[in-house]
């Protein structure tokens, strides 16, 4: 054969290759098309002040941590009562704690917890299921478990590109609660590979805005001092999102926390929350800005707590 014929199969099997695997994963090839083709998502976002951290904790547990979480926050709990907050069979004593720096739904399971409830971190009041299932799907998110009723309105389950997973939920009556004194961070960990494409699809959908993106921000506030890391900060009606890009290595407890509370007063607020039997996991860490620390409650919920200057 020669080499010119050489050349030719080569090349002829190089394109058979691109199309066998652009055949591979068509999804990914439509899911970016559609990404750049979709209008605008409609901005579904109610507020911060309504939006919630998933805590699932034991039954043995409930009490002491909703108390040892009001003792450090100040707050309220709704009564508890036992629903079926599933669209299978399931039943869970539930409650919601509000507290100036953000609120939180509570779950302690009497039933095995369904797949995949249990690893959503965060709940999103909208103003329209439909609608935002819609305007989470055109920007690329995944609608993991379908919109379905619940005792008070409905829910969904969603997830971005890059593994986060959260809920959506809109309530027959609609809620009306004041503005939260510090808007707290849902605080994400992301690849450098899947890091640009998660934060391109969640603002589309949040209708939110990039405030900041440090290539060299102070690893040393998720446990690697002496480092650096990128920090990506975004806003929007769902309140406040921080995105730690990092290559996994994460020292514990860091990746554990799915939340950040702003403080006035860091060391008063470690203070009453050791008194209210919650563990200091990393002590405070100064920044250029102020400072930072990782506390777990009693039944395991780890959250960061930083002072009014750390931002």
């Amino acid at each position: 054969m020669s080499r010119n014929s050489l050349s030719r199969l080569a090349a002829a099997v190089a394109f058979a290759c691109v199309l066998l695997g652009t055949a591979g994963v068509p999804g990914v090839v439509q899911a970016e098309a559609e990404l750049k083709q979709a209008p605008a998502s409609t901005n579904v976002a109610v507020g911060p002040q309504y939006d919630t951290t998933h805590v699932y904790v034991s039954n043995e547990d409930i009490d002491a941590f909703v108390n040892s979480f009001l003792a450090t926050f100040g707050g309220k709990a709704s009564p508890r009562a036992v629903f079926t907050v599933t669209p299978t069979p399931s039943k869970t004593a539930s409650q919601y704690v509000q507290t100036p720096v953000g609120m939180l739904s509570v779950f302690a399971f009497q039933t095995p917890i369904p797949y995949p409830f249990g690893d959503e971190r965060t709940g999103y009041l909208v103003t329209d299921m439909d609608h935002a299932v819609r305007a989470a799907r055109a920007a690329g998110a995944d609608v993991t478990v379908e919109p379905f009723d619940d005792p008070i309105g409905k829910d969904a389950l969603i997830r971005w590109p890059g593994g986060l997973n959260m809920q959506l939920y809109w309530h027959t009556k609609a809620p009306s609660y004041g503005p939260l004194e510090s808007v707290p961070d849902n605080r994400v960990y992301m690849s450098r590979s899947a890091v640009d494409g998660f934060v391109r699809r969640f603002v589309r959908f949040s209708q939110g805005k990039v405030v900041s993106d440090d290539r060299h921000a102070d690893a040393g506030v998720i446990g690697r001092p002496g480092e650096t890391m990128r920090c990506i900060r975004i806003e929007s009606g769902f309140g406040k999102m921080v995105v730690f890009v990092t290559d996994g290595k994460l020292p514990y407890p860091f990746g554990r926390e799915t939340t950040g509370y702003q403080v006035t007063d860091l060391a008063a607020t470690l203070a009453k929350a050791e008194a209210a039997g919650a563990k200091v996991l990393f002590a405070p860490y100064q920044t250029g800005k102020g400072k930072t620390s990782i506390v777990e409650f009693p039944g395991g919920y780890i959250a960061e707590i930083h002072d009014t200057t750390a931002q």
